[in-house]
């Protein structure tokens, strides 16, 4: 079995991904061949629909499509907004953004969602598309996760992190649907947080241009923004160690990498770390931005 990485910033980290894949796909060598990319997800800045993140990404839809097309790689927009009402359905920015990405020619396209609302009104308008279960449902009771998992309008199901080592259940999934499991690996949120769905709420409600106060993260860490070297020692992250040993050998394949909000170097850390060999992660960021004239202050 292969690995197959759901990488962030579909709009957000055009550029970023303009420069990675080519060299993915050329210097194959680089990287481990036990994993592959699954697809790379995000939505542009202030779409009615999204969900996850309000404000990031501003590349073109046109050439958004075209260069996951060039190297046939899906294509997820993450319209995950769970507070949405009938009168959203209609908004032309997020329809149009369904209509152009359906037109997959070498790779289907799919949707991050959270509405059931939206999830219907987008099988009927736009059957080309598939659908993924987003995490911003907070599915942390196993039996709502399993019971998500066999509904049949998911190709897959993004679990709250907090299931991620809950091995004795999810060892026990059916193949079909271990399948459908796609895990979030290096989530940084506090393990215990009891405010998740509070928050990807908020996000909702901005997205909807409602006027409310941002919400504000009460771990002790959250001033110091998002730590790679932090979401490690996570009681939820999964490592490239335990993706061989632990999750492909029992039958899971499908891993979620988080960041649509960080920045592209934090991006290239994570696909350093989880898709390049370490005698080659140099080599990658010389051909992607290091050279001997840059300067870090």
């Amino acid at each position: 079995m292969k690995a197959y990485y759901h990488l962030p910033g579909l709009f957000e980290f055009y550029e970023l991904y303009g420069a990675f894949l080519p060299l993915f796909k050329e210097h194959r060598e680089y990287f481990y061949d036990w994993c592959e990319i699954g697809s790379v997800y995000g939505a542009p800045a202030d779409c009615l629909w999204g969900g996850g993140r309000v404000g990031f990404g501003c590349a073109r839809p046109n050439e958004v499509a075209a260069l996951m097309r060039e190297y046939a790689v899906s294509a997820r927009l993450t319209f995950s907004n769970s507070l949405l009402r009938e009168e959203h359905l209609s908004d032309r920015k997020c329809n149009s953004l369904c209509a152009l990405f359906e037109k997959g020619e070498t790779v289907q396209n799919g949707v991050v969602i959270c509405s059931d609302l939206l999830l219907e009104y987008l099988r009927d308008r736009y059957p080309g598309l598939y659908f993924v279960s987003s995490t911003t449902k907070v599915l942390t009771g196993f039996d709502r996760f399993r019971d998500e998992l066999s509904r049949d309008e998911f190709r897959y199901v993004v679990p709250d992190f907090r299931l991620n080592k809950v091995f004795d259940r999810l060892n026990a999934l059916p193949d079909a649907l271990k399948q459908k499991v796609e895990f979030l690996c290096n989530e940084c949120c506090r393990f215990d947080c009891p405010e998740r769905k509070a928050c990807y709420e908020n996000v909702s409600r901005k997205n909807l241009g409602e006027d409310c106060p941002d919400h504000v993260c009460a771990s002790p860490d959250a001033r110091r923004g998002y730590r790679f070297s932090e979401a490690m020692k996570n009681p939820g992250f999964i490592g490239t160690e335990d993706i061989l040993n632990i999750y492909l050998p029992n039958g899971f394949s499908n891993f979620k990498i988080e960041g649509r909000s960080l920045g592209s170097a934090v991006i290239l850390e994570f696909l350093l770390y989880y898709m390049t060999k370490p005698e080659y992660q140099l080599k990658v960021r010389e051909e992607i931005y290091l050279d001997s004239a840059l300067d870090l202050f």
